[in-house]
């Protein structure tokens, strides 16, 4: 199909198509190469709407257009940092099952949307282009879709007050409707991750001394990241492919994991079981089904449509787990499949999708309570069914993208808990540096990634308060009902509540709306450069207890309040945390 095609510098060019109404100020145009596409909107029992696409089994090319009105933004799931509008000959994206989601969502200035789409299935690779249309003065969304046997089903959300709120109405769809793998407790606490602390430098008895002070400071489980495999050196993956310990860092890597199980932590190892590098021993073997190089230096990849790869990767993984006694599997680099999208051996996600159902069966046939970690860009609805920690992309010491990768990812999640990038800092930065981190990365399940005990004691403690207090707001910063604004805004004040209690992280100066006669206890976390939170308190409150924390956790005062309605400026140091609890 060429209708859409990466040839017209802006959809203008593209041939011409009638446009009929779809939805609030949305209209639609339906294009099949030798057919007549039919297609219906049909309302769903939660207030979506589900477009259906008949176009006896060929590829469609679905053409939207609205009004600009007052436009601020588009979000969608591999937006990055570009989140305001751009032109359509600049908006492109493909995507698939392992590779974000043929999903957006444009909004305007107070945050409200005005369009807000998802494909119903996740798995098959879909072009996507996008943005302001010059020459027609409208936002425009084209979505090419691949030859089907059944009719192509697009969900849309009517239009919502805010990004969050429309996007939730897609998550719960897709949580009905996408089988999601059992997310243990495990899932959901403190990750250790040997990565940034140690890198490839790991050995056992490094690993086990940070496993006894990660589980003092309140992590639950550890990933030993790459490295600790044979031909595990040099930040290339060309030693990729045998996934045996090596001898010298791990003499006994089963009792190892013993050990640091016997600590308290559940224990995980890092694998990328597509690559394949031309120093592996089995290199040989399997070099005929990884003809194409991987976009990270030195591997090859196994292309995952060939069957025999795909038992070749459950056996390795499931041989890793059964002789080791892990918990779970971090599984990277699943992306790189993509590699071979579009070269016409067939839909990667189909095939990934037979391989990490495989995957899990297998898995779980050795350990029930299993634990497997993906990573941005594959983390969507359609990765429910084969993953349980749903990770931030790398952003090494980057606490605001931290922050937004997470809350982006938890947008569209489903099932798995979203867990943060690994948090790196400078051990010798003031405390407050390294509180920046841990705020960072509030709204997700923090993954800590620095020699613990290099640290100054009140980095420890600091450490040791924040993951204290995380744990016992997890019903909020996880559970909770989140609303964190505009995304162009990146997401610098950003609110999460439930049970009575609500959170509130700050991350710029700003005045911050509260309505604090609505919780027993209101949070409030200083992520901004400023030593105080403007308060705009929208209904007077009943008398309540505040207690101000500096970031390394101590209480340095203690007050009570009666807020009456109106602006209040509240002494918090920057990275320090207000408690604010109702007497009534």
């Amino acid at each position: 199909m060429t209708t859409l095609s990466y040839e017209a510098v802006t959809t203008a060019e593209l041939a011409p198509a009638t446009y009929e109404p779809l939805l609030d100020t949305v209209e639609i145009a339906v294009l099949a190469p030798g057919r007549e596409p039919t297609w219906t909107l049909s309302e769903l029992p939660d207030g979506l709407r589900m477009l259906s696409v008949e176009a006896d089994g060929a590829p469609v090319e679905i053409r939207l257009s609205l009004p600009l009105g007052d436009a601020a933004g588009y979000w969608h799931p591999k937006a990055g940092w570009t989140r305001t509008i751009v032109a359509d000959w600049a908006g492109r994206s493909r995507v698939s099952l392992i590779d974000g989601l043929a999903s957006g969502c444009l909004y305007d200035h107070s945050g409200a949307t005005m369009l807000t789409f998802a494909t119903a299935d996740p798995v098959p690779e879909v072009q996507l282009r996008f943005g302001v249309s010059e020459e027609n003065d409208a936002y425009v969304v084209h979505l090419e879709l691949p030859a089907a046997p059944e009719p192509h089903r697009i969900l849309f959300v009517p239009n919502s007050p805010s990004v969050a709120a429309a996007l939730a109405a897609l998550r719960d769809w897709y949580a009905g409707d996408v089988p999601t793998m059992p997310v243990p407790e495990s899932a959901r606490v403190p990750v250790y991750s040997t990565w940034y602390a140690f890198n490839q430098q790991v050995n056992a008895a490094a690993v086990e001394q940070q496993a006894e002070l990660a589980a003092q400071v309140g992590c639950g489980v550890l990933i030993l990241d790459d490295g600790w495999q044979s031909l595990g050196s040099g930040r290339g993956y060309a030693g990729c492919g045998d996934w045996n310990p090596d001898p010298v860092k791990f003499p006994d890597f089963t009792g190892h994991v013993d050990r640091v199980r016997r600590a308290g932590l559940r224990y995980m190892a890092w694998i990328a079981p597509l690559l394949l590098g031309p120093r592996a021993e089995c290199h040989q073997r399997w070099a005929p089904f990884a003809p194409t190089a991987a976009t990270v230096p030195g591997a090859y990849v196994l292309d995952p449509r060939r069957p025999e790869v795909r038992a070749h990767v459950v056996d390795m993984c499931v041989s890793l787990v059964r002789d080791h006694g892990l918990d779970g599997l971090k599984v990277d680099f699943i992306d790189q499949a993509m590699v071979y999208a579009g070269d016409g051996g067939g839909d990667i996600g189909e095939a990934l999708t037979l391989l990490l159902a495989d995957l899990r069966s297998a898995l779980e046939a050795v350990r029930t309570d299993l634990l497997l970690e993906f990573r941005q860009p594959y983390v969507g609805p359609g990765m429910a069914a084969f993953g349980n920690m749903l990770r931030s992309f790398d952003c090494p010491a980057d606490a605001t993208a931290n922050r937004v990768r997470t809350i982006d990812t938890a947008l569209l999640a489903v099932g798995g808990a979203v867990h943060s990038d690994m948090l790196l800092w400078d051990r010798t930065a003031p405390v407050q540096a390294a509180v920046r981190q841990i705020i960072g990365a509030l709204h997700s399940v923090p993954q800590i990634s620095v020699r613990l005990d290099t640290l100054p004691p009140d980095h420890l403690e600091a450490l040791r308060f924040w993951l204290t207090q995380w744990r016992r707001l997890r019903p909020q910063l996880l559970d909770g009902t989140v609303r964190p604004g505009r995304p162009d805004d990146l997401y610098t004040l950003v609110r999460a509540e439930a049970d009575g209690v609500g959170v509130v992280s700050v991350h710029s100066e700003r005045a911050v709306p509260v309505r604090l006669a609505e919780f027993r206890e209101t949070v409030l976390v200083n992520g901004s450069d400023s030593d105080r939170i403007i308060l705009d308190v929208q209904e007077a409150a009943a008398h309540a207890e505040v207690r101000i924390h500096a970031p390394d956790g101590r209480m340095i005062e203690r007050t009570w309040i009666t807020p009456q309605a109106g602006l209040h400026s509240v002494s918090v140091p920057r990275m320090g945390l207000a408690l604010v609890r109702s007497d009534a």
